[in-house]
């Protein structure tokens, strides 16, 4: 499907669980120059229901998982359909969705995004591109980080791209080829934290900016085995349910100074992912508006200008970019690069509906 412009929906749910992202995105190409522009979007909350079942279903049954696909998959194309009548989208070419992580084993070879079911198509009656992690797991990659070829793509000005979710993920231009690889946890563990005081989330880092450092934790979580590793690497919800968390456990310290603590660990590690790095950073996710942990990623980086863009961008730019890989697959073009999650070759992944 050879167009100079593409009409889309991008679709994303991140591992921090705040909801489903859904942003109609505008596509143009002219001379291999790509644009965009971000229309109508919407972040759409999960019920307890599914917010307890998402927690959860790392620890389902196989039958259990393939009812919570099927079920997942439904809830999904509703949120979708919804979102296309309540913008009035018309003349899409595709609606590309991410689906939400729940099992990510790349080292066994195996990764599990839900909603990525053929029911997509059928409620929304649109061309769905979906499930683009599997096939860079078949073909000995990490299957992630996917998000890379599009910060090459669509955010050439800048020299990195990092974005703070429910993990830190960065991308930049390395002798010719694009790394990128996952830095730490952050919201899966800050959040994790922020629940236990009955909030949904640490509002800009003041609960964090609360307490104090231990000095015994932050040492522990500093070395963990993953920090030693060289890329590509990328991690899962598994490693903060069975490594992270146990670990913090162990210290019967305050919530906030547990908070405070790893905040300063996630600023640490993200400045020991760039040496002595100069230039501009392009900075997205939730843990953009955590203005303490910016601060702390600041002492740690203080050669790079850390540049956080319209609110839009900061908020949707996963959207945005599963949007822009649904399309490079609809051209038949590469969209995952194996200079970033280690498979055999550069490919086209995903599958159309």
């Amino acid at each position: 499907m050879f167009k100079e412009t593409y009409n889309v929906i991008g679709v994303m749910s991140g591992t921090s669980l705040d909801g489903v992202d859904l942003a109609h995105i505008h596509f143009s190409i002219s001379d291999g120059k790509w644009d965009y522009t971000i229309l109508d979007c919407e972040t759409i909350g999960y019920d307890p229901f599914w917010l307890n079942n998402l927690k959860k279903a790392i620890d389902f049954s196989s039958e259990k998982l393939l009812k919570l696909n099927e079920d997942y998959s439904v809830l999904l194309g509703n949120f979708i359909k919804s979102f296309i009548d309540k913008h009035h989208v018309k003349n899409l070419d595709a609606v590309c969705s991410h689906g939400h992580t729940i099992l990510h084993q790349p080292q066994n070879g195996f990764t599990l995004q839900i909603g990525n079911l053929p029911e997509i198509a059928k409620i929304t009656n649109e061309t769905v591109v979906c499930d683009f992690r599997v096939q860079d797991v078949q073909l000995g990659g990490q299957g992630a980080p996917l998000v890379p070829i599009g910060d090459r793509i669509l955010f050439t000005d800048y020299d990195y791209c990092l974005n703070l979710g429910g993990f830190s993920n960065v991308s930049f231009e390395e002798n010719g080829k694009r790394i990128a690889f996952d830095i730490s946890p952050v919201n899966t563990v800050l959040n994790y934290y922020a629940n236990q005081l009955g909030l949904d989330y640490d509002d800009k880092g003041k609960i964090s900016k609360s307490g104090k450092i231990n000095s015994d934790l932050l040492n522990a979580l500093n070395a963990l085995d993953y920090y030693q590793k060289s890329f590509p690497k990328s991690l899962g919800f598994e490693f903060v349910k069975t490594v992270v968390l146990p670990l913090m456990e162990n210290y019967a310290i305050a919530i906030e100074d547990k908070m405070t603590t790893f905040t300063e660990h996630v600023g640490l590690q993200t400045g020991l992912a760039f040496p002595n790095s100069q230039g501009k950073m392009l900075i997205t996710g939730g843990g953009a508006y955590n203005d303490f942990l910016i601060a702390r990623m600041q002492h740690y980086l203080p050669n790079l200008d850390l540049i956080i863009p319209d609110v839009k961008t900061l908020e949707y730019k996963e959207a945005l970019i599963f949007a822009l890989l649904g399309v490079l697959k609809l051209r038949g073009e590469i969209n995952v690069l194996h200079s970033v999650t280690g498979a055999r070759n550069d490919h086209s992944s995903g599958v159309v509906y």
